[in-house]
């Protein structure tokens, strides 16, 4: 057995560390840094010598420093974040305009970070969000102008002035515009008779319903409120068949459109008092080619409400999470459950009930747009496999919070300002066609966003000072890069040392088998040039194999109380080398014999031998770790009484405690006994008389009732007699 080389500590035992490197199998510099964030390589070219594994370059940095890698030729690469847009949130817009400042506002900082990405290891960066003051809005009304809804277009009509006077408490740059819908112009959704395409609603007076139509783009959002109100008082009412309207239709097209949206605070007002058809049921209309999402405008109507299918509600609500547009609904309370329940499919929006004559339609604006702009969600682009996000958010109150909930804060204010904590961590390394450029980072709703590049660690330092023909690789038979040698054709080894043509198998064989064994290496290694290359422990990879032949582990050592060589001393090829106070197998034997000291500092009380560091007792009577304890030994008061006093040595120096005062305990029991019985005599006495009083009282009660009831002939009044014998006659 050779011992070469090799240095043993002492050491306590420990549980492994979760920081392990799993690097078994590792080939190069590159896969190692893929095999884990906690993984390091070491490049110095004399670090192994002949016979090693070229992954055992790749291991903790602590585990390669403390075998002779030198600091500088460690590559351990560290993953980072570099900001790369940091423009600072606006906190005066307002006065900006009035200095003519048309500077662009900001609520949320900053907006483009770069991540340098080591595998595994998670990379973060606080993301700012400033509710600022005076922030820009454009909404768009979006109003069904079925038959049903005219009593509440006289309402809307007067929308436009009421709107722009409210919305200067919240901002001065507002725009509004106007779009209206009613469905699909075939049948069964509308009568195609060439008179009800004319007049769906067979009046005259005041004057016939318009034509019906799909989606029709009134207005352009605009700051000039009368125009909105002059455009909307020239829409007339129209008509359809069936209750479900195409509101998805015009949805679609109002969000893919250009119809001015700009990159602000987009609302979009969506009113109605019935439901809406969605995907599918176009094929009622023998309407089957899916929608496509873009926009069909012509002379603002929509020309392919009747070639193309209704929208899914999910096709819809990701177009209004790409555009950025949040959802009022003002529905009728017939159909607000149904509107509510769009709120979980659709980015943001929230639901406000309608009036019969949508007279309160102002009301839910403002108090719906507070509700949207008082709460921030981040969301983000889809990750490839692999990749994994998380959020932690810092809210009004500056308490964490994570998981889902680390994605929002809510009951924010205009000058309120929250934080988010973005962790991002990488997979192993992927080919440059499929590592993703960057990743969109916003708040739900907003048009402002974080760009984050992502720039995986995949390759080492070491890589670029490749050298051809080295001669650290057996005089040239191989190039040397990051301390490896990769060996030409023809030459095997760690250093390319064995020519393989002179190297036969069945000579390595031979020069790597113990004793004629039947397995090479002892099962543990690989033959490499006739001299056995030790695995490590697949269990546990920290623990390798060595020895000439891979015969000797430091993990297989007899255990004491479920410690390896019972946790004082080493584990040497199978055997304990127990620290000097302990002996055994297991080393579970201490020499001191303090653990078998009784009390009066005898060895096992002068009653037994201490083995092991465990009295072993002569009498069989006697217990206990230093056979002090004899349950069935004579007490000293036993005796006392059996010989009497004089008979007991002089070392007895206290008397023996009286026995009980047997008759003084039955008296006062006795007594207690007949305490409690006359007690609980007295108690039921009351008890009976209380009830029997009640009774009697009861009793009389009835009697006075009933003499009370009855009347004697005597105190009949006697008219009354005459009275009804007059009667008779």
């Amino acid at each position: 057995m050779q011992w070469k080389n090799r240095t043993f500590c002492w050491f306590l035992p420990t549980q492994h560390s979760d920081h392990e490197c799993q690097s078994q199998g590792v080939r190069s510099c590159r896969e190692c840094l893929a095999a884990g964030p906690h993984c390091a390589w070491c490049a110095e070219e004399n670090f192994l010598e002949v016979g090693q594994h070229i992954w055992e370059r790749c291991d903790t940095p602590r585990a390669l420093l403390r075998r002779g890698c030198p600091f500088d030729r460690l590559e351990d690469p560290r993953g980072s974040t570099v900001l790369l847009k940091n423009r600072k949130i606006t906190f005066h817009p307002k006065e900006q305009r009035r200095q003519r400042q048309h500077k662009q506002v900001t609520q949320l900082q900053p907006q483009s970070v770069l991540l340098h990405l080591r595998p595994g290891e998670p990379q973060s960066f606080e993301v700012k969000f400033r509710r600022v003051e005076d922030y820009p809005i454009d909404l768009y009304y979006l109003m069904d102008l079925s038959f049903s809804m005219e009593d509440d277009l006289s309402n809307v009509k007067k929308l436009g002035a009421d709107l722009m006077e409210e919305m200067r408490n919240t901002t001065s740059d507002f725009r509004m515009g106007f779009g209206a819908f009613v469905d699909k112009t075939v049948m069964p959704y509308i009568s195609t008779a060439k008179d009800m395409l004319r007049n769906p609603c067979k009046r005259t007076e005041p004057w016939p319903c318009a034509p019906p139509f799909t989606y029709h783009h009134v207005l352009s959002l605009t700051a000039n409120g009368s125009l909105f109100t002059e455009q909307v008082g020239r829409q007339r009412i129209s008509g359809n068949l069936d209750s479900p309207e195409g509101g998805l239709d015009a949805l679609m097209q109002a969000a893919t459109c250009e119809i001015g949206w700009r990159n602000v605070t987009r609302l979009l007002v969506f009113s109605t008092d019935a439901g809406f058809h969605f995907a599918g049921d176009g094929k009622l209309g023998g309407i089957v080619l899916p929608n496509d999402g873009k926009c069909h405008l012509h002379k603002n109507v929509y020309t392919r409400g009747n070639s193309q299918d209704y929208p899914s509600v999910a096709h819809v609500a990701e177009i209004l999470r790409q555009k950025n547009i949040q959802i009022i609904f003002a529905v009728t309370e017939e159909v607000t459950h149904l509107y509510e329940g769009l709120t979980s499919i659709f980015p943001k929006c929230a639901v406000g009930m309608l009036s019969n004559n949508s007279h309160n339609i102002l009301q839910i604006i403002v108090e719906a747009y507070n509700a949207l702009t008082s709460e921030v969600a981040m969301e983000n682009s889809k990750l490839p496999p692999g990749y994994h996000i998380s959020y932690t958010s810092h809210c009004k109150d500056r308490k964490p919070r994570h998981s889902e909930q680390g994605r929002k804060c809510s009951n924010i204010s205009v000058g309120d300002e929250v934080s988010f904590n973005v962790s991002i961590t990488a997979p192993l390394c992927m080919t440059a066609s499929q590592r993703p450029p960057s990743v969109i980072i916003k708040p739900q709703g907003y048009s402002e966003e974080v760009e984050v590049l992502l720039s995986p660690i995949c390759e080492c330092s070491c890589q670029k000072d490749v050298v051809p023909r080295s001669p650290s690789c057996s005089h040239g038979n191989g190039t040397l890069e990051c301390g490896t040698c990769r060996c030409k054709e023809g030459r095997v080894g760690t250093l390319c040392e064995c020519n393989q043509a002179e190297s036969g198998k069945a000579i390595d064989s031979y020069l790597c088998r113990r004793d004629n064994a039947t397995e090479v290496c002892s099962g543990h290694g690989e033959c490499v040039c006739g001299k056995c290359v030790c695995h490590k422990s697949s269990k546990k990879p920290n623990h390798a194999y060595y020895g000439q032949f891979c015969e000797c582990t430091d993990f297989s050592c007899d255990q004491y109380r479920g410690l390896q060589c019972g946790g004082h001393g080493r584990c040497v090829c199978g055997v304990c080398i127990c620290l000097p106070e302990f002996r055994g197998r297991a080393c579970e034997c201490p020499l001191s014999l303090g653990s078998c000291l009784s009390q009066d500092e005898q060895i096992c009380a002068g009653r037994g031998d201490c083995h092991c560091g465990t009295c072993m007792c002569h009498d069989n009577r006697f217990q206990g770790p230093t056979c002090e304890l004899c349950p069935s030994c004579p007490g000293v008061c036993t005796l006392h009484r059996y010989y009497g006093r004089s008979t007991l040595t002089s070392s007895v120096s206290q008397e023996c405690p009286s026995g009980p005062n047997v008759i003084l305990i039955t008296a006062v029991l006795s007594a207690s006994v007949v305490v409690l019985g006359v007690a609980l005599l007295l108690l039921w006495k009351l008890l009976t008389s209380i009830h029997d009083r009640r009774e009697f009282a009861r009793f009389q009660r009835e009697l006075e009732r009933r003499r009370w009831n009855r009347v004697s002939p005597a105190q009949i009044n006697p008219s009354v007699i005459a009275c009804q014998s007059e009667d008779v006659q």
